[in-house]
């Protein structure tokens, strides 16, 4: 059902202290859901005092006034607007897609139009309408906006069955490569920690102690780079036992090799640790514009034959461009 609650500001002032603030602003607005305001919420719509305030369940007191930004209304059915993919493999129940980097997948309020939804609604046509819903129609998993690489797309209900099952069960296999910085040690090994909402930091994922989803990412270091004592960065290939959100990011950044380019877990070291490299592998990283993270591998069985397939993409030039950069380094400046 399409939105049609007015975008732009409303302001409200609260009567009651000591409710959780997405309650408060439902019970106060009367014309919003609690979980919509949840969403708004966390996507830094909402302040108070012109304070933005990420925390759905921060507690308020009687008298704030508070600012809600409603964003423009998403239509219930994509647009169909014609892109050019990069297709890998293509028959009526499947389609393979080396996406790049840029492109967000399905829309949400921030990226209304021009995702990888849009594009394959009009590529495909009718046929995709209803396969998993009208808002991500043929979409079995995805990829953050700045990774890019191997995407299976579900082109008939039997398809999106078969391929669903086969990401839950993991016996469809998905192999990453990820630049990080510095060396992981053991270099081949798995990192294990639960996964969910950052406490401090509603709008980003961590591993957390409570409340978080179980989540394994195993790793190997393919290639090190830099001075042999102390390697600067790592090529590493990663590979998903469980499929959270940003688990990659936020696991290698856990273990304090978060990968080069990454504008949400990067940490605060990455500013000192560019600075660190030769010109040439400094202008490299700032020309990224992305996590250097790419999804290079795709195993799954065909879903009406059964048959298995493996399908592979070659890192985009940037990439290649910062690893040629990173390969000539032999000793600190």
């Amino acid at each position: 059902m399409q939105d049609d609650t007015p975008p732009g500001p409303r302001h409200v002032t609260l009567a009651r202290a000591g409710d959780r603030l997405d309650r408060a602003l439902a019970e106060a607005l009367g014309d919003i859901s609690r979980s919509r305001l949840k969403v708004l919420i966390l996507d830094g719509r909402v302040a108070r005092a012109g304070t933005v305030v990420r925390t759905p369940d921060a507690r308020v007191a009687a008298g704030e006034a508070w600012t809600i930004n409603l964003p423009a209304p998403v239509a219930a059915r994509p647009a169909a607007q014609a892109m050019d993919l990069a297709i890998v493999f293509e028959d009526e129940h499947l389609l393979v897609l080396d996406k790049p980097a840029g492109l967000v997948v399905h829309p949400a309020p921030g990226n209304p139009d021009r995702t990888l939804v849009n594009a394959l609604i009009a590529h495909c046509g009718d046929s995709l309408a209803g396969i998993g819903g009208e808002r991500r129609p043929g979409i079995v998993h995805r990829l953050d906006k700045d990774t890019s690489g191997l995407m299976a797309v579900a082109k008939t209900q039997q398809a999106l069955d078969s391929l669903s099952r086969q990401f839950a069960t993991r016996t469809a296999g998905r192999e990453y490569a990820a630049l990080v910085w510095g060396l992981p040690l053991p270099p081949a090994g798995e990192i294990e920690g639960a996964i969910g909402r950052d406490p401090r930091h509603r709008n980003r994922m961590a591993v957390v102690e409570v409340g978080g989803r179980a989540a394994l990412t195993r790793y190997a270091v393919e290639r090190r780079y830099g001075p042999p004592v102390r390697p600067l960065a790592s090529l590493l290939a990663c590979r998903l036992a469980t499929g959270r959100t940003h688990q990659i990011r936020v696991h290698l950044a856990w273990r304090g090799h978060p990968v080069i380019g990454d504008p949400v877990y990067g940490g605060r070291a990455a500013g000192g640790r560019t600075a660190a490299l030769p010109e040439p592998a400094r202008l490299a990283v700032a020309a990224l514009g992305r996590q250097a993270l790419h999804a290079r591998k795709l195993a799954l069985d065909h879903p009406a034959s059964g048959e298995r397939m493996a399908f592979s993409a070659p890192l985009p030039q940037i990439l290649r461009r910062l690893i040629d950069t990173l390969e000539s380094i032999k000793y600190l400046p």
